[in-house]
């Protein structure tokens, strides 16, 4: 059983690492309404389902994918109990051959390490090198959860708020296909 904290709605305190800080301030600026808990670390998409049922929200699997020679690089945000359909996505992308990206080039790219994933670590990619694509599904759905590119920490908003708000202040427009 995973150690979760209370729902909270107000800014953190205490250590926290600088993207989870840049995160909430972003949240905050844009005057974004969201709840977030603080969690043991996960490393699973099953450890995960604890934390959406005291948020309310289920938390959605993001993958980095890059093409063979590492030059395109694609965040997949999807519902967490879909499997990854390489074939599929490359069709509905029209790209072939992509394999999961390593967590060196996660790092280099999201600022963020294996398990830490998220459409909030697309705020460390500055120069606009990764695509963001959302699984219809989850594009459909009132609320989105995620990390805020910390494992250790978790947080429901309105995916409306996400789309129009968020995702262009950080000038990501995703986007939405069916998988």
């Amino acid at each position: 059983m995973l150690n979760i904290s209370e729902i909270n709605n107000k800014l953190p305190n205490g250590s926290r690492s600088n993207i989870e800080l840049i995160t909430h301030n972003i949240l905050r600026e844009l005057h974004i309404d969201y709840t977030w808990v603080d969690n043991d670390e996960v490393s699973s998409m099953k450890e995960c389902v604890e934390i959406s049922e005291k948020l309310g929200v289920e938390i959605r699997k993001s993958i980095l994918l890059c093409n063979r020679q590492k030059t395109i690089f694609y965040l997949l945000v999807m519902p967490a109990n879909k499997s990854f359909d390489t074939k599929a996505f490359s069709k509905a992308m029209n790209v072939s051959r992509l394999s999961f990206a390593s967590g060196e080039l996660m790092n280099e790219y999201l600022g963020v390490m294996p398990g830490n994933a998220s459409v909030m670590a697309l705020v460390n990619d500055k120069e606009n090198k990764i695509q963001l694509v959302i699984d219809d599904e989850v594009a459909r759905e009132e609320w989105f959860g995620c990390n805020p590119g910390i494992n250790t920490s978790h947080l429901k908003i309105k995916t409306c708020d996400l789309l129009d708000k968020f995702l262009p202040y950080i000038k990501h427009n995703p986007v939405i296909i069916t998988m």
